[in-house]
């Protein structure tokens, strides 16, 4: 696997743009965000779980259910959630592309995220379509104005891609996404936009995708808020020419790892970004008994709100580590766990078969000072193993979310 430049745009085939549109306040922010390609792709996404959905959701769903799609259009500052006309909106969206394409509607998927219960004012989406896809391009700089048209209160655009070989093609595959707060999927609390030129089945584009979201996405924690609006959509249009993956052998689990790669960065990179955020923290539950345990032991600790709380202030208060553990809803033996916190700096064990252990508080603080911390619980019942993604809790986080729709 071999990191490249490109984003969405890496694959062949695939183009891209972003424009200020009027929907957000900040002229100076891109809003309005298209992805499409040249021909007829195969389609994956997985959707929030919240009962209370946006359009968006709705309208993708229905759109996407036979498996293809040529293009994803997504607006940000406004979530067009909880709207009468909402639904009529979403519409109205792919069918402004898909009369400048000259596609179906059917073949659009639309995104939207921002502020709920207000209005979109879809005319301002209309009329920009023309110079929004007028300019796309199949370009480095096309992916980052996409990635940046889709933030919100991100504070970096996140992206990546990889190149990697299967029969003897090269082929791509790149990611932008978008999340920063209200991040506590299950599937899912983000928007994330997945392009490849691989030949591969809308069977196992969806398999690999719903599989892989168990150990990423749904990995991952800012605030315990699921949101009401987001998705994750995969793209794959077979310009690479190579055999079609349409069993699971050894070319799709090829396929799989470089899928795995760009959600795990597009994953860390939502969790460092957390709203108001000063760190990372990474927690993997090692030697589990089961991978379901491992999961459910490393999503607790980093969705505790007081251990991301004393990360933020430098606590090494292994305390809210072990309770973090404790409430997970899986069975083990506490007096089998170690858990041992770590960073650039060094690292420390801090708890074993059930008790404390005396530790350095001077070295626990510059191990805590680091802009990545790391946990490691190890379980010494088995040999499964998750990791978990979440952030520091601070005092910026209240502030952003105390003015959100201003």
């Amino acid at each position: 696997m071999k990191e490249i430049k490109g984003g969405v745009c890496a694959a062949k085939g695939f183009f891209a743009n972003g424009i200020y549109s009027g929907i957000k306040k900040k002229k100076t922010s891109k809003d309005l965000a298209i992805i499409y390609s040249e021909s007829l792709c195969n389609a994956a996404a997985v959707y929030t779980q919240n009962k209370v959905c946006g359009a968006n959701i709705i309208v993708s769903k229905e759109n996407l259910k036979n498996g293809k799609a040529k293009a994803i259009i997504c607006n940000s500052g406004n979530a067009n959630t909880c709207n009468k006309d909402g639904i009529e909106k979403a519409k109205a969206m792919c069918k402004g592309v898909a009369e400048y394409l000259k596609i179906s509607e059917k073949d659009v998927a639309v995104a939207s995220t921002g502020v709920i219960g207000v209005p979109l004012q879809v005319e301002l989406i209309i009329k920009n379509i023309k110079p929004l896809i007028d300019k796309a391009k199949n370009s480095a700089e096309a992916s980052k104005n996409a990635a940046n048209a889709i933030m919100t209160t991100d504070t970096f655009i996140k992206e990546i891609a990889f190149a990697f070989e299967i029969g003897g093609k090269t082929v791509k595959i790149g990611g932008i996404a978008k999340g920063s707060g209200m991040i506590h999927p299950n599937m899912a609390t983000l928007l994330a936009f997945i392009t490849t030129d691989a030949n591969i089945s809308q069977k196992l584009l969806q398999k690999a995708l719903r599989e892989d979201i168990k150990n990423t996405y749904n990995m991952i924690n800012v605030d315990g808020d699921t949101s009401t609006n987001d998705m994750v959509v995969a793209l794959s249009n077979g310009e690479a020419k190579n055999p079609i993956i349409d069993r699971e052998g050894n070319n799709y689990k090829i396929f799989c790892k470089a899928l795995n790669m760009v959600n795990t960065y597009l994953c860390k990179s939502m969790a460092k970004d957390g709203e108001g955020a000063t760190k990372l923290i990474e927690c993997e539950a090692i030697n589990s008994k089961d991978i379901e345990t491992a999961r459910k032991i490393s999503k607790s600790v980093i969705s505790s709100n007081l251990l991301k709380a004393a990360i933020f202030g430098c606590d090494m208060n292994w305390g809210r580590i072990a309770c973090a553990i404790g409430y997970a809803d899986c069975k083990f033996d506490i007096n089998k766990v170690a858990i041992n916190v770590s960073s650039k700096f060094g690292n420390m064990n801090v708890f074993e078969k059930g008790y404390g252990l005396k530790f350095d508080e001077k070295k626990a603080l510059k191990i805590l000072k680091e802009k990545e911390i790391k946990i490691t619980v190890n379980m010494n019942s088995g040999k499964n193993k998750a990791t978990a993604w979440g952030c520091d809790l601070t005092y910026d986080y209240v502030k952003i979310n105390g003015s959100y729709r201003s």
